[in-house]
């Protein structure tokens, strides 16, 4: 059963762009953003697993330079807005 997920990153001061756009070209990100608040970077993720998200999370996003702490949030259920918003470029 497919995994959908949130991951939310707190990373080095000045690097939120960089991290982002690294993250941003992994094959299991649909998504990331920077962002203002407790976190610095929100990424929108999909593995095959659980397996593969712990694999995911743990060799891959927590080995980027200068990420310093991720929190994985498993979505259980989505609900579609009423409003599609388009992407800031």
């Amino acid at each position: 059963m497919p995994i959908l997920a949130f991951v939310l990153f707190k990373v080095s001061s000045g690097t939120e762009t960089e991290v982002a756009k690294k993250i941003a070209e992994l094959d299991e990100v649909m998504y990331a953003d920077v962002v203002f608040g407790e976190y610095d970077v929100v990424a929108r993720m999909t593995t095959d697993d659980l397996d593969k998200l712990e694999d995911f999370v743990s060799q891959r996003i927590r080995t980027i330079p200068n990420v310093l702490v991720t929190s994985t949030m498993i979505i259980s259920r989505e609900f579609n807005g009423k409003h599609f918003r388009p992407k800031n470029k």
